[in-house]
Order: structure tokens, then C-alpha cells, then sequence
């Protein structure tokens, strides 16, 4: 197993500078931001541009990567693939394949993504379309010797009542979408909160997780006695602010890193973990996000075995 981090949480550096400073702090492998250059959403950026991306580009990244002794993980663009405006939703299908292109010519394992959600339809609706949507973009990475990852992150800002707005929340979803032919990038943060053992729900599905996600979750048990489990409801301006948790880095929040990485280990995984920095304590500035990666590092670097 190795250590990296998803390098969204510096949108305004480079890769090259990114990939310098990773090997400085002992990372040993990154997952790289391919989200179009839009701006439009926090926790995403655009490291790398797969719009055109070819075998010269391929070159200079592998170099990039192989002069700094880092692995490129995945490519990370995790978008809503069941968007309910038609244009968007091809547009962002079209990025997800563009985005299998450039990994394989990358020699990269994985891409990864959201399954997402019409909120107008119901999951069943949902689950319906995305069967039909993923079956060629599987297609199409499974010719390429690429898989599809989906994060587990219920994405509840995508839904007007904070309601799962990505149909990848829990196991049951996930069997549904390893019967496609998708894998899971697992991030135990999500279950936290969703009232899901992230430990027992992962045991029985390591050899379907081709990627994983270090993130913690901080969780306020008295405001979920005023909120419920959906969150803020009278009064809530910003649709990603529930009000009774919040993301943290690895070690600071309620998540059992030495379990969770043992059960990796035990279920064969040999991948890569790479950190998912939100926290808002150790964000707002780049200073305070690179301290927040070395928290992170800090606290992993023990449990995995060089």
C-alpha cells in the first residue's frame, strides 16, 4: 500500500509544484485533479487537462513523475454523471471518458467518479438510466485497461433537501454498481455519518476496491438531536452545510484509522490511499491546507508498511 493525497486541495499550484512538494513530505503517490477548467466548485481543479491529452503529454507527465519517484494513482473528476439538464450531463460523460483516454495513455489504473442523481426522479428511476449511461463508458476503460472508481460520498448538496444527490452511499449501492462492472474508491468519512460501521461495511468488499480515500469526519452528536440525520432545514444557506458534522483530516476526527487500514490489509488491497483534504479547520489558506496534509501524513505513515 502506498500514501498519497488528492491534489484538489491546491488548486492554484501547479503539478509540477505539487509533485515536488509531495516527494519532499515522504507522499509516495498522488491522485491527480482532471476537472474541466470551469471554477464552479469548491474541491476541484484542473492538474491536469485531459482535453486533447496525447502520447507527447503522456511523456511529459510520466517523466514528471518518474524524476520525482512518485505514482500517479488516478485521475479525479468526480462530477454528476445523472445530472437532470441533458447538456450537462453529456458534457460531464464526455469529460468522464476523455478522462479514461488520457489514464490509459497515462498508464494510469484508475478514474475516478460519481455515479450521481436526478433529483426529480427516484432511485429507481436513477439507477435505471445509470445502467444504461455507465455500460459504454465501462466499455469503453475495460478496452483501454482502465476501471472506473466511484467515492462513496453521499454528495447530499446535490439534492434541494439534502438527500443523497450520488446513488453510491452504502453497500447495498455498491453490489448494484459492481454488477456494472464499476469499482468503489472507498472514503470511510461518508458511512460516519450515514450511521454505517465503515469497517464492517468495507470487509466484505476489499478485492472491489481498486482505490481509497483517507478522510475523517467530525461529528456533533447534540445538534444531530436538533437537526436529524438530514441536516439543517429552516434556515440553510449553503446547501453543503448540514450542521451537526464536519470533515476533518485523518486523525482528527472520530474515524479508527488502525482498523480501517488492517482491514485493507487483511482483504488483500495493495493500492494506494490517498488523503481527501476538507477539512475546514486546516483550509482557508495553502499554509494551513499543506499543514493539514502533514497532519495527515503523520498520522497514516505508521500503519502502512513500506
Amino acid at each position: 500500500m502506498k500514501l498519497g493525497f488528492l491534489t484538489a486541495c491546491l488548486p492554484k499550484r501547479t503539478l509540477p509544484e505539487i509533485v515536488a512538494w509531495a516527494a519532499e513530505q515522504g507522499f509516495e503517490a498522488l491522485e491527480v485533479a482532471a476537472w474541466p477548467a470551469l471554477g464552479d466548485r469548491p474541491f476541484t481543479a484542473t492538474h491536469l487537462d485531459v482535453d486533447g491529452f496525447d502520447t507527447a503529454d503522456a511523456d511529459r507527465v510520466g517523466a514528471l513523475f518518474d524524476e520525482h519517484g512518485l505514482q500517479l494513482s488516478s485521475l479525479a473528476y468526480y462530477d454528476n454523471n445523472l445530472h437532470p439538464d441533458p447538456d450537462e450531463r453529456a458534457a460531464v460523460n464526455a469529460h468522464v471518458a476523455a478522462c479514461i483516454d488520457a489514464a490509459a495513455l497515462l498508464g494510469v489504473p484508475t478514474v475516478g467518479t460519481f455515479v450521481g442523481r436526478d433529483p426529480n426522479l427516484t432511485v429507481a428511476e436513477n439507477l435505471k438510466a445509470a445502467e444504461q449511461l455507465f455500460a459504454p463508458l465501462v466499455d469503453r476503460a475495460g478496452e483501454r485497461g482502465v476501471r472506473i472508481v466511484i467515492e462513496n460520498c453521499v454528495m447530499e448538496g446535490w439534492h434541494p433537501d439534502g438527500y443523497p444527490g450520488n446513488l453510491a452511499y452504502s453497500p447495498e449501492l455498491w453490489e448494484w454498481m459492481f454488477d456494472l462492472g464499476l469499482y468503489l474508491n472507498y472514503d470511510p468519512s461518508h458511512l460516519v455519518w450515514m450511521g454505517i460501521d465503515p469497517v464492517e461495511a468495507l470487509r466484505p468488499y476489499v478485492d472491489r476496491v481498486a482505490h481509497a480515500q483517507a478522510k475523517d469526519i467530525e461529528v456533533f452528536p447534540e445538534r444531530r438531536n436538533r437537526y436529524g440525520w438530514p441536516g439543517r432545514a429552516v434556515v440553510r444557506e449553503d446547501p453543503w452545510d448540514v450542521g451537526w458534522w464536519r470533515y476533518r483530516v485523518p486523525g482528527l476526527g472520530q474515524v479508527d484509522w488502525r482498523r480501517v487500514v488492517d482491514t485493507l490489509y487483511e482483504g488483500g488491497f495493495d493500492g494506494v490511499l490517498s488523503v481527501e483534504h476538507e477539512d475546514p479547520v486546516w483550509g482557508g489558506t495553502e499554509d494551513r491546507v499543506r499543514t493539514g496534509l502533514q497532519v495527515a501524513h503523520r498520522t497514516l505513515r505508521p500503519l502502512i508498511v513500506s
